[in-house]
């Protein structure tokens, strides 16, 4: 299976986002953000999504604009944290191409997050005590899914050289 297809999952504040762009510029392909690109198609911040429509249309949403990929032939693209976990999401991107599981350290996570808790609906109201308890209770909860993937990387693989390796791995 050719890495023309990638699929970014894990935690926000894994660096699915960041990690997209960069490899897409190595893929020479286009990279995506999901959460963006539900963001152009609703004319709706993903915060105004959750509190006007509700999770539930969200994740519809979410499932809808993830299908949009199965016709385009080469691209990168960082999903939200709940993507794989709804509508069976997950077992479509594993038959599209191949998934990557960002899977950073609660702690790592809790520093990124509390400084841009505001930009993310699921947090925004909660201090950084309870920022790392919903980290450690959502990663409980979406393990099982996140296990799914092709690739598991772990803090200490989340970097230039070990997604580079992957993408040679599945070199066309």
């Amino acid at each position: 299976m050719a890495a023309d297809k990638i699929f970014l999952i894990g935690m926000m504040g894994s660096g699915k986002s960041y990690w997209t762009k960069k490899m897409a510029k190595w893929n020479k392909c286009v990279g995506y953000d999901l959460d963006a690109l539900i963001e152009m198609n609703e004319e709706k911040t993903i915060a105004e999504i959750f509190n006007e429509d509700g999770e539930d249309y969200f994740r519809k949403t979410e499932a809808k604009i993830l299908r949009w990929f199965k016709e385009k032939k080469k691209f990168v693209i960082a999903t939200g944290g709940g993507a794989p976990c709804f509508h069976d999401n997950m077992h479509w991107m594993k038959k599209e191409g191949i998934v990557i599981w960002l899977d950073e350290s609660v702690e790592v996570l809790v520093k990124r997050l509390s400084p841009e808790k505001q930009q993310r609906p699921l947090i925004a109201a909660l201090s950084d005590t309870q920022i790392t308890s919903f980290i450690e209770d959502k990663l409980v909860e979406r393990h099982s899914f996140y296990q799914q993937a092709n690739y598991r990387l772990t803090s200490d693989q989340v970097n230039e050289v070990g997604l580079k390796k992957l993408i040679a791995k599945h070199a066309s």
